[in-house]
């Protein structure tokens, strides 16, 4: 595993930090944070040591750092220095090579790889300066993890706040692990759904569920890392997308259908991990439903949706391409039914779990799953939505091994 230098500049972001450290350091990667004098104003530094459990760094004056030469020490030494958030001061800083604190200073000095999430006003970041200092590092070979769009700091509504710490710790790990070409998902396409779908009654009120999405997002994540070309396939969520992948917005399942039959054609897998819902509105009203008396009860008639995948079983007949993968999110013991929809659907595995189990199910960012397919049942431990995404891609991988790849599309 690497050491991984992590640069944390000023920035109400300076909290998400935190996490990218946690999720680095559970990877196995040694994190040495290095903090700004503006961002130690946000987050303080005993809390990045008791992650990390390295001492911090926060000045290149401290008394004693000189018999070292420290940055010039951890420059040669780390895999990948990724800073997170980048404000656009630091950013310019690198753009410009001055080096002023340690961070600017570590910058110059190392050799080894850059990825730079940026955090900052909407404004800040499609200013022309900014701009301009982002080209030109992405020309220098620096990588950066795209901001999000959403509610600021500042109050105000945009791009420009710093990305998940999920995307940004899988950004750092692809450019740790370099490219995936010998991976059985290189030269593969995989599409992948991912988050709730939502079916309107009328313009203000809908039917919908609690997936967050996280789940899909990680194994997107992890497909692209392993080097496939990734389709994927969201639902109304607020969680960052991955970089690299091919996103393709949905709203309800009707929609969502369209999607996937649109992009599984020429596709090696398809890993259905959306929670998409069984019913809607037999009728959707173009106007806002009215209260008719106070009390009144309003029925609603509801109509299934379709079942895609077991569209996408019927539809693969007794072939062997796509791969699919199903989920079942189950309350109780989810076996059963996975076993029932693995024959029902003509499908190659279906993830279970049991939805009420603390650290499992929607919007958390833990699952323990067992793996059902015709070779038998797999159960998992409790983990991170990113290893139980590794441990499914390790069994499509299986799966593929023996059917060569599509031609280039």
């Amino acid at each position: 595993m690497a050491k991984v230098a992590l640069g944390v500049t000023g920035g109400i972001g300076a909290y998400k930090a935190v996490e990218i450290a946690r999720l680095l350091d559970k990877r196995g990667h040694q994190v040495r944070a290095v903090l700004t004098r503006a961002a130690a104003r946000f987050v303080g530094p005993v809390t990045f040591e008791a992650i990390t459990r390295h001492r911090v760094i926060t000045s290149q004056f401290r008394a004693g750092m000189n018999a070292d030469i420290e940055h010039i020490a951890l420059a040669s030494d780390i895999g990948l220095l990724l800073v997170a958030p980048a404000t656009a001061n630091v950013i310019g800083k690198f753009a410009n090579g001055i080096a002023d604190d340690f961070l600017s200073t570590l910058y110059l000095a190392t050799r080894a790889p850059v990825v730079i999430a940026p955090a900052m006003n909407t404004q800040m970041w499609d200013h022309p300066a900014v701009r301009e200092n982002v080209e030109r590092l992405t020309a220098r070979g620096v990588q950066f993890v795209e901001p999000g769009e959403g509610y600021l700091a500042c109050g105000w509504v945009g791009k420009g706040r710093l990305a998940e710490p999920e995307t940004v710790v899988e950004s750092a790990v692809r450019v740790l692990d370099g490219p995936a070409a010998t991976t059985g998902l290189a030269g593969r396409r995989v599409v992948v759904t991912a988050g709730p779908t939502l079916e309107d009654l009328d313009p203000v009120r809908f039917i919908g569920n609690r997936s967050s999405g996280r789940m899909g997002f990680a194994l997107a994540a992890e497909a692209r890392r392993r080097g496939a070309d990734v389709v994927l396939i969201a639902g109304p969520t607020p969680i960052e997308p991955p970089s690299g992948v091919d996103v393709k917005r949905v709203r309800s399942a009707r929609d969502m259908r369209d999607a996937v039959l649109a992009s599984s054609a020429a596709a090696d897998a398809v890993i259905m991990a959306a929670a998409v819902a069984d019913y809607a509105p037999a009728t959707s009203s173009h106007q806002k439903i009215e209260k008719h008396g106070q009390d009144g009860p309003l029925t609603l008639r509801l109509e299934r949706t379709p079942d895609i995948l077991a569209e996408l079983g019927a539809h693969r007949g007794e072939g062997t391409r796509p791969v699919l993968v199903g989920f079942a999110a189950q309350t109780g013991d989810p076996v059963p039914a996975a076993r029932r929809k693995l024959a029902a659907k003509h499908v190659d595995l279906i993830v279970a779990n049991d939805v009420t189990m603390p650290g499992a199910g929607f919007d958390v960012t833990t699952n323990q799953v067992t793996l059902v397919s015709g070779d038998g049942d797999e159960p998992l431990p409790m983990q991170s939505k990113t290893d139980v995404a590794r441990a499914i891609l390790d069994r499509v991988e299986r799966l593929l091994v023996r059917q060569p790849a599509l031609a280039p599309r």
